[in-house]
This record gives C-alpha cells, structure tokens and sequence, in this order.
C-alpha cells in the first residue's frame, strides 16, 4: 500500500504514447501516474513502485497484455496488485480471457471517461480496505509487531528479489537471554512487558524501511535486511544489542547481566534457486547456537557458504 493515501499510484502501460497521454489526464488529479511502453519493464517497475492499481494494453510487440498479467500473478510481490485491462478488444472471448488470467475488471477503448475514473477509485478502494485486513492480520497481538506468518511471506518476497537482482539477503535471530527464569521469578506479566518493551526496541533500531523484524515465537525475534551485506547486518545487530542494554530491564536471575540481554546469529547470503528461503533461519539459528554455547549476551555472524561450527 502507498504511503501516501491520499496519492493512490497508478501504473499504465500500453505501447502507444497517446493513449498513455489520455489515461494520464483522466487520473493525474487524483493519483500518482506512472508509465511504461515497454511490457518487459512492467515487473521491475511494479516490484520496485508498489502500484495501487495497473492498467494495461493487450495488444503490445513482444509480450501482450495477458501473458504479462499472468506473470504479474505468480509473482509474491506484485501477485495483489490489481490489473484492469484497457483495450479496443471489445468481444467477450477477449474480455473472458482477460479474466481468466486474472484481471479484475476490462474496459474498452475509447474509454469514457467517468466510467473509468469511477472503476479505478473503486478497485483502489478494495484493494485498500483488503490490505489493510491482512495488515491487521499480520501483527503479533503481544507485541504489536509482524508475526510468524508475515515474517515467512517477506522472506520468500525478499528471496525472489535477491533471485532476481542478485542482491545480498542478511538475517538474524534474537533470543532473549535466560527469559524463562525472568518470566519464573518476576511473573508472566512482567515477562509479556519486557517482550513489548524489546519489541519497540528492536523496531526503533532498524534503519530502513524496507527492513523487517517479527516475532518468531516465544523470546525469539527475526530480522530480515534486504540488499544488505554482513558488515550492515552486524552494525544493525550491535545497534539492536545497545537499544536494549539501554532499556535497563533489571533481570537479577541472569547469568551473564543484571539487566535483560540479547543472544543473536547473524548470516548472509546471495540467494540461489538451489536454495529455499528457510535455509536462511536454519543458518542463522545454528549461529544462535553458537552465541549461547559460547556464553550468551553476544552475536555470531558469517556469510552462508561458510562452514559453520
């Protein structure tokens, strides 16, 4: 979803630049226009711009329109965004394919103008109140940050971006340290606090937006870094360590502190299709067991492809 509410982004894309010019008149008052002539830039564009809606051409050299909308729906990160389909094909064989291929409304041309504007607001409407369910959804209801389940969706959209672009993928898991004796002797209520407490914490530290970090169950959190080599993830990670030294939560039955600490495996890798995503948390919480191992309160990093002890 935009940042922007008010500024809905829509993505055209049709091979003739006048029709591009008419589209973008009817909506540039209300929206964000984006465009493109060129359907081979469609799922860069889209990936990178998080349109709210894409209206597109069918009949276009070297991929037409429902080929492309077909990719657009198989891909994790562009899969929701809906796709209305402009064109002067106007017999209901093309309007069926359309779809089928999973297009959520066909207009033809010439369009009139009323109708469209009214058809764009309407699916930008829906698929807004639609994100915002799942965002709902998403959260942790403890901590109020992402859960289990968005954790794993980020990570396999991430994972295909790093397929894609050939990026660094970084990723930590944070344990807290000794948290049953906290929560055995100062009670499931200030257990619960202090997880919200780390929560907020660990959120403040991240440095980018593009940045996640999610509950993975119990007192263990995950970070995912896209695009960000092991030096970064391991700032991020002794940055995170500071953030919640600096709460100062008195943890007396620590063995390592008087104060609540964090234990952390940190790893990178370039992904590869050999590979699944999960790979990625297995690496990284066999690091975790390196840092607890070696006495708690630290961080373990390498880069995937090395021989883990």
């Amino acid at each position: 979803m935009n940042a922007d509410l008010s500024q809905p982004t829509v993505l055209i894309v049709d091979d003739e630049p006048t029709n591009i010019e008419v589209l973008a008149k009817l909506l540039q008052s209300d929206h964000r226009v984006l465009f493109t002539t060129d359907p081979a830039k469609v799922m860069s564009l889209a990936e990178q711009k998080g349109p709210d809606l894409i209206l597109l051409d069918v009949i276009m050299p070297g991929m037409d329109g429902y080929e492309l909308c077909r990719l657009l729906k198989q891909h994790p990160v562009t899969r929701d965004i809906p796709v209305v389909f402009v064109t002067a094909m106007g017999e209901e064989q093309f309007e069926a394919i359309g779809f089928e291929v999973g297009g959520v409304d066909y207009v033809t041309k010439p369009v009139r103008p009323f109708l469209l504007r009214a058809r764009v607001r309407t699916h930008i409407d829906l698929k807004r109140k639609n994100d915002l369910l799942k965002r709902l959804a998403s959260l942790d209801g403890l901590t109020g940050i992402p859960n289990r389940r968005t954790l794993d969706d980020f990570l396999r959209q991430e994972w295909h971006r790093g397929l894609r672009h050939k990026t660094r993928l970084s990723a930590m898991i944070i344990d807290v340290d000794f948290f049953k004796k906290f929560n055995d002797y100062q009670g499931h209520q200030a257990g619960d606090h202090c997880l919200r407490q780390i929560a907020e914490s660990l959120s403040r530290s991240l440095e980018r937006k593009t940045d996640l970090v999610a509950r993975y169950g119990g007192e263990e959190f995950v970070c995912v870094l896209p695009e960000t080599p092991l030096q970064g993830a391991i700032h991020t990670a002794e940055k995170i360590q500071l953030g919640v030294a600096a709460l100062a939560i008195p943890h007396p039955h620590s063995e390592v502190a008087e104060i609540v600490t964090l234990s952390m495996g940190v790893v990178e890798v370039i992904p590869r299709r050999e590979l699944k995503p999960e790979s990625l948390l297995t690496a990284a919480d066999r690091l975790l067991y390196v840092a607890k191992h070696c006495g708690r309160n630290r961080i373990e990093a390498a880069p995937f492809e090395q021989e883990l002890p």
